[in-house]
C-alpha cells in the first residue's frame, strides 16, 4: 500500500495542509483507494486541531482541515510509512538520527524536486506569511509529484543519492498574479 508521512514541528500548520494537498491531488490516481496519507509534528502537543489560519487557507483551496488532531511522530508511525516528508532540515536530520531503521525513507519535501530547501513555519507569522507557505507547500508537491508516488509506492529506483541534490537549495517561483 503507498504511503506517506507529513512531517513539521507543531503538527499545526505545515504538515496537516501538506497531507491535505496531497489527498486532493491524489484522487485521481489509481491507487488512491489504498493510499495512506498522514501528518505528525517532531515536537507536537497531542489532539490539538490544526491552527485557525491553516483551516481558514484550507477552506479557500476546498480543502477541510476540521478532522485533524496533532500527534507527534513515534516509533510505530516512523515504521508504517513507505515515505516520510519533512519541511525542514532538521526535522529531517532528527528524525534520521532518531529513527535510523527508517533513515533511508525520510526525505525533505523539497527534495521530491530535486533541490535541498526548507518549508520555513511562518508562526507566529503574518496571514501574508501563511499564505507564502501554503504556496511553497502546493509548489513543491506539483513539482516532486511524480517522484512522491514512486517513493510511496516503494520503488528503489526512486531513491537517489542525496547528493544529486547536494548544494543546490532553490525556492520555487512565486505565483505571477
Amino acid at each position: 500500500m503507498p504511503s506517506t508521512l507529513f512531517v513539521c514541528t507543531a503538527n499545526l500548520f505545515r504538515s496537516p495542509l501538506a497531507c491535505a494537498f496531497l489527498r486532493r491531488n491524489i484522487t485521481q490516481s489509481v491507487y488512491y483507494p489504498t493510499w495512506r496519507i498522514e501528518s505528525a509534528g517532531t515536537w507536537a502537543a497531542e489532539g490539538l486541531p490544526a491552527a485557525g489560519e491553516a483551516q481558514r487557507i484550507a477552506q479557500e483551496y476546498g480543502l477541510d482541515l476540521s478532522a485533524h488532531r496533532t500527534r507527534s511522530v513515534n516509533v510505530e508511525l516512523m515504521h508504517s510509512f513507505k515515505l516520510i516528508l519533512t519541511m525542514e532540515q532538521g526535522q529531517q536530520e532528527a528524525l534520521q538520527i532518531e529513527f535510523p531503521d527508517a533513515a533511508d525513507r525520510v526525505y525533505m519535501l523539497s527534495e521530491m524536486a530535486g533541490v535541498r530547501a526548507n518549508v520555513l513555519d511562518p508562526a507566529p507569522g503574518s496571514a501574508a506569511d501563511c499564505r507564502r507557505v501554503v504556496r511553497e507547500i502546493e509548489e513543491w508537491l506539483r513539482l516532486g509529484y511524480s517522484r512522491i508516488i514512486d517513493l510511496a509506492l516503494g520503488y528503489p529506483a526512486a531513491r537517489r543519492s542525496r547528493s544529486d541534490t547536494a548544494g543546490r537549495s532553490t525556492r520555487p517561483a512565486e505565483p505571477t498574479p
